[in-house]
C-alpha cells in the first residue's frame, strides 16, 4: 500500500514542480512563501490568526471556521533566490597548511532560474458549527546546483534537490462564539537527491573529470496540526497552532565509481509552534503579528544505514540550531473591493557560520512585503503579494571543525537576496446571500 501511494506522490510532485530555490524562503530548507498569496503580502503575520485568509489553515486548522460556506482557493508562487559563494581564503588539501588547489575560483549562483510553488485550499461548512477542508503545499523544498561544477566546494556538493508534498485533511469545529478548535492530519511525500564529487586523489576529487556520487530516496509519512482561535472581543482574534515533526523514513540508493547500494536514512524534520493576533482598528484598517517557533535542532545527524548489513556506510551531519520567525503587518480597506496591505519580518536562523554548506546560503533575513486583494465579485476574490528578502551575509567554513568536514579546507562567502512574487484566486462555491446559519464573530474584512 505505501508502494501505491509513493507513486501517486511521486507522479504528483513531478506534475507540480514543488521546488524552493538555494536560498530557501525560511530557514534552511523550509518553505514559508508558497503557502498564500494574501499573507505574502503581510511577511505572514497574523497567520495563526486567520489573518492572511484561506492560508492561515496552513499553520492553524482552527481558522477553517472563519469561512462561512464552501470556499476553495489556489495560489502560484515564483521563488528567486540568489547566492554565490566566492573564496575568501587560498583552498587547500588535506589540511590548512596542505598544499594549494589548483582550483579557487567560486561556485557562481546556485540558486538557477527560480522555482514555481502552488498550494491550494478548500473549506466546506456542514453545519453551524462543523468544518471541513483540505489543504495541499510543500512546506520543504531544495534546488541547489553552482553555475560553475569545477571549483573545490564541490567535494561538499555539487547539487541538491528536496521535493515534498503535503496534502492535509481538516475538520474545525465552534464551540461557541469565542472559542474554535481544528485538526489536521498531513501526508506528506519527501524525495531528495544529493550529488558530490568523488576522487581516488585529492587532485582529481576536485578536478573536472570528478566522479559523483550520488544519494537519492523517497519516503510517505505522516503527522499532524492542531490548533485553536479565540474571539476575547469584538475584532481581536488570537491563535495558537502546533504542527507535528514527521519522521521521514527514506529509502533510496548510493552511487559511487563502486556500484549502487540500497539504502535508507530517518530524516526528523522540524516540528513548530505558532501564535497569531489580528486586531480591527476600525472600518478600513487591521493590524496583525505573529510569532513562530521551529524546532531545527532535532535535525542533526543523518546515518546513512546500508539495507544489506544494516549498518551506517555514511552520515548527514546538519547540526542546526532552533529558529524563530517575528512578523507584523497592516491592512487597508481602500474601499469596498480593494484591500491594500504591507509587512515587515525578522527571521533568525537555524543555520549559522559553523555549520553552513555549499547547498544553503542561508542566514538571519529580514522581510519586505506588500499586496492587494481585489474583490471581484461576490464570489470572485483575486490576491497579489510580493516579497523581497534580505539575507545577512553567509559564509561557509569548511575549515577542519565543520560537521560534514572533509579533506579539503574551503572557505567562502555569499551576499544571498531574494525576490518572491505570489497570485492567488478564492472562489466561494455557494451563494454568499444565503442565509447561514451562524455566521464567524469575527473574520477577514
Amino acid at each position: 500500500m505505501k508502494g501505491i501511494v509513493r507513486k501517486a506522490a511521486a507522479a504528483t510532485v513531478s506534475a507540480a514542480a514543488l521546488l524552493a530555490a538555494g536560498a530557501a524562503s525560511a530557514s534552511s530548507f523550509a518553505v514559508r512563501s508558497g503557502q498564500s498569496a494574501e499573507g505574502l503580502g503581510m511577511a505572514y503575520a497574523g497567520a495563526a490568526a486567520g489573518g492572511i485568509g484561506m492560508g492561515s489553515m496552513a499553520w492553524n486548522p482552527a481558522t477553517i471556521t472563519m469561512f462561512p460556506g464552501r470556499n476553495s482557493q489556489w495560489n502560484f508562487t515564483y521563488l528567486n533566490a540568489n547566492g554565490s559563494y566566492e573564496p575568501t581564503s587560498t583552498t587547500r588539501l588535506g589540511s590548512p597548511l596542505g598544499p594549494a588547489s589548483p582550483i579557487q575560483n567560486g561556485g557562481g549562483n546556485i540558486g538557477g532560474d527560480g522555482a514555481f510553488i502552488p498550494a491550494s485550499y478548500s473549506a466546506w461548512q456542514l453545519t453551524d458549527r462543523f468544518w471541513v477542508g483540505m489543504t495541499t503545499g510543500a512546506p520543504f523544498g531544495l534546488r541547489s546546483k553552482p553555475e560553475n561544477q569545477v571549483y573545490a566546494g564541490q567535494v561538499y556538493g555539487r547539487s541538491a534537490t528536496l521535493r515534498t508534498v503535503n496534502v492535509s485533511p481538516t475538520v474545525g469545529y465552534k464551540v461557541n462564539d469565542w472559542l474554535s478548535i481544528g485538526a489536521a492530519f498531513q501526508i506528506q511525500y519527501l524525495s531528495t537527491n544529493l550529488k558530490n564529487a568523488t576522487g581516488a586523489t585529492l587532485a582529481t576529487a576536485i578536478g573536472p573529470g570528478a566522479p559523483n556520487q550520488i544519494l537519492k530516496g523517497d519516503s510517505v509519512d505522516y503527522g499532524f496540526r492542531v490548533g485553536a482561535t479565540l474571539t476575547p472581543l469584538q475584532g481581536t482574534t488570537i491563535g495558537i497552532a502546533y504542527r507535528s515533526s514527521i519522521r521521514q523514513t527514506l529509502e533510496g540508493t548510493i552511487s559511487t565509481v563502486a556500484g549502487v547500494a540500497p539504502i535508507k536514512a530517518n530524516l526528523n524534520l522540524p516540528d513548530s509552534v505558532v501564535f497569531g493576533v489580528s486586531q480591527v482598528i476600525n472600518d478600513q484598517w487591521q493590524a496583525h503579528l505573529g510569532v513562530e517557533w521551529t524546532n531545527w535542532s532535532r535535525f542533526r545527524r543523518i546515518p546513512i544505514v546500508s539495507e544489506i548489513t544494516g549498518t551506517p556506510i555514511s552520515s548527514l551531519n546538519f547540526v542546526y540550531d532552533d529558529s524563530w520567525y517575528f512578523s507584523g503587518g497592516l491592512e487597508y480597506k481602500y474601499n469596498q473591493a480593494l484591500t491594500l496591505r504591507a509587512g515587515v519580518a525578522y527571521e533568525l536562523s537555524a543555520v549559522n557560520d559553523t555549520n553552513r554548506t555549499v547547498f544553503i546560503s542561508d542566514n538571519d533575513r529580514l522581510w519586505l512585503s506588500a499586496g492587494a486583494s481585489y474583490q471581484a465579485t461576490d464570489k470572485l476574490k483575486l490576491d497579489l503579494g510580493y516579497s523581497y528578502i534580505h539575507v545577512t551575509k553567509a559564509t561557509v567554513n569548511y575549515g577542519g571543525t565543520h560537521p560534514q568536514q572533509g579533506p579539503v579546507f574551503f572557505s567562502a562567502e555569499a551576499k544571498p537576496y531574494i525576490h518572491i512574487l505570489s497570485a492567488g484566486l478564492t472562489y466561494r462555491w455557494d451563494n454568499p446571500a444565503e442565509t447561514i446559519p451562524a455566521q464567524p464573530v469575527v473574520r477577514k474584512f
